[in-house]
């Protein structure tokens, strides 16, 4: 079922049906890019640990926008050994709500966009009618938009209008307000005597936004249970009208006020609802190589991506894993989604029969509507439940039919797959990662103009090897045989273009690094509280009102020439109050942290008995 912004509404109850009912989900994504920076195979360096693999995708694929969402769910009919399935396929478009929404920035790349042109994708259904959405900081925010807006037509704020009947403060009211409002005090005062009348719209809000503002703040507080306001827009222009009501209607009109507040929110919220109910299911989610579905959907629909232990808030399953995994590992050699699912229809394996539920459009897999994502859902969930059944021929008697909550399935919940990581294969978020022992990697640094073919020919001598780059100049090295890892150590001993190391070296030196940066940080923080300490405490000492700037050094070393030379004749004895008033001199032509040093100074400018008489 295609859902876009005109008939999410009406078939949202649907969507949250289909998830309350269903055994298990199975989702995908279509994206406008993969990397921000780095090519595909330098964001999924051979050698990455999955939490270097996580924080790369993490800084380079998350201002890409999801704009397909594929959502299939599957429920076991055990009467007739089937399951039924109903699937959604989801446009989403973050268009602001308002003018105070979020203006979403996002980036394309546009090999990502040329191959979803060549599959036939619709942009027009993304960009005119998507589904908008919010996260939970920017639902926050609007709730708390709506709640001052409220408060401010309730007369929480403090502008208010004396009348004669009430007991307010009066507010000072703008100079170029003044005739508005005055114009609308006499309006109201008729409207309120006037026993015929029932209501009034004020003359246009042409000013700045202070009109509609003032009138709601101050006649809300002047009689409320009394008069009601509704503002509404017209050809650009802005009315106010006035009614008068008892307060039965007026609790009533506030009821009906809050209500449409609370609809347009939820408008707002969007495609976002999808998502909460998902995560508040507990259903098992099911996703081909989903490790960036995981992530985008977390990003972009629910909060700022946590630390890999925080992404674990219901169970995941990747179908890309298990077909990587044993006992699958040895009959398929292909784990593709289109060549898994292919596969999975010929023997030891049972396709599944799968069937539309009454009023959803059906699937056909011989027509491979890939990179749709509500077809990839629907093949993944079928690739699930013809591997989960296949488990079950391992049983003693064996089973036909496993279902989503088996044991058997479990070792595979909540482990993501790693794209061409050699010896990691998936990413655990419940758990320690392996860590294997990598001693026949090699780190090698060297000049950005090198090219792959430098590095095999540096090691032709090794045999066969893997290169796996990091950036423009390091790249890890992968030899056959671990015993040749210290030869090669050894051999770049005394090059100048290139170093190598050995992986347990890199490591180290990485995490020597990650130590001294955070001392490093540390020692800031605290250095920068010691000297705002320091600033708070010092005493204040009094300053001339005459100001000095510094003088160097020299120049006072000439000053003292001059005075000595005019205050002392030549041959003649100096007396003290003589040698004070040279001092004072020098004293108010330096700076204060100075006075010390400018004396010690004149005592050795100063002729032999000078010097004694001042010391």
């Amino acid at each position: 079922m295609e859902i876009i912004r005109s008939n999410f509404k009406d078939n949202l109850n649907k969507v949250y049906e289909a998830i309350e009912e269903a055994d298990f989900l199975a989702i995908d994504g279509e994206f406008s890019g993969i990397s921000d920076g780095p090519s595909v195979s330098t964001l999924t360096n051979g050698f990455d640990t999955p939490e270097e693999r996580y924080q790369k995708l993490k800084k380079h694929s998350m201002d890409f926008l999801l704009f397909q969402f594929g959502l299939c769910s599957f429920k076991s009919d055990h009467t007739e050994a089937k399951y039924i399935m109903k699937s959604f396929n989801f446009y989403i478009f973050p268009k602001p709500f308002n003018r105070s929404s979020p203006d979403v920035k996002f980036v394309c790349q546009s090999s990502s966009i040329d191959f979803l042109a060549n599959q036939g994708f619709d942009f027009n259904k993304v960009f005119r009618n998507g589904i908008p959405y919010l996260n939970q900081e920017e639902e926050r925010q609007l709730r708390e938009q709506y709640d001052e807006k409220r408060s401010q037509a309730n007369g929480a704020g403090t502008l208010s209008y004396i009348s004669p009947n009430a007991t307010k403060c009066p507010v000072t009211i703008p100079e170029d307000q003044k005739k508005f409002i005055e114009r609308v005090v006499e309006q109201i005062e008729d409207l309120i005597q006037n026993e015929e009348n029932k209501s009034l719209q004020l003359e246009p809000c042409t000013g700045s936004h202070w009109d509609s503002v003032l009138v709601s703040h101050i006649f809300c507080q002047a009689i409320p249970g009394i008069i009601y306001l509704r503002h509404y827009c017209f050809q650009k222009e802005r009315y106010i009208v006035i009614s008068k009501v008892d307060e039965e209607e007026r609790k009533k009109r506030e009821q009906q006020k809050q209500a449409k507040e609370q609809e347009e929110l939820s408008d707002a919220v969007g495609f976002s609802r999808v998502i909460h109910a998902i995560a508040n299911s507990g259903k098992l989610v099911v996703g081909h190589n989903m490790l960036l579905d995981v992530m985008h959907t977390i990003h972009q629909f629910y909060c700022p991506l946590p630390e890999v232990s925080g992404l674990v808030s219901l169970q995941l399953l990747d179908t890309k894993l298990m077909a990587s995994t044993q006992p699958f590992k040895e009959i398929i050699n292909n784990t593709s989604l289109a060549e898994l699912e292919k596969r999975l229809k010929k023997i030891p394996f049972n396709p599944p029969e799968v069937e539309s539920a009454e009023g959803f459009p059906s699937y056909d897999t011989a027509s491979e509507q890939l990179h749709e994502a509500g077809y990839d859902a629907y093949i993944t969930g079928l690739c699930f439940i013809s591997m989960a059944n296949y488990l079950g021929s391992f049983l003693s008697p064996p089973k036909d039919h496993v279902s989503a909550r088996s044991k058997l399935i479990e070792p595979f919940f909540n482990k993501l797959f790693l794209m061409r990581v050699m010896d990691i294969p998936y990413l655990n978020l419940e758990g320690p990662d392996l860590q294997p022992k990598r001693d026949h990697v090699l780190h090698v640094t060297f000049p950005k103009e090198w090219k792959t073919s430098d590095l095999y020919q540096l090691f032709s001598a090794f045999g066969n090897i893997l290169v796996s780059w990091i950036d423009d100049t390091s790249a890890f090295v992968s030899l056959s045989q671990p015993e040749q890892v210290q030869i090669a150590v050894n051999t770049s001993r005394y090059a100048e273009s290139y170093r190598i190391q050995t992986y347990a070296e890199y490591v180290e030196k990485k995490h020597e690094e990650k130590q001294a940066k955070r001392k490093w940080t540390e020692d800031s923080w605290k250095e920068m509280e010691r000297k705002r300490l320091k600033t708070q405490y010092t005493p204040y000492i009094p300053q001339s009102r005459y100001y000095f700037p510094p003088l160097p050094w020299w120049v006072l070393h000439l000053l003292a020439d001059l005075l000595t030379s005019e205050i002392f004749p030549s041959g003649g004895t100096h007396s003290p109050g003589q040698l004070f008033l040279c001092l004072i001199t020098l004293v108010l032509l330096s700076p204060p942290a100075a006075h010390p040093l400018t004396l010690s100074s004149l005592c050795l400018l100063l002729p032999g008995p000078h010097k004694r008489t001042t010391n």
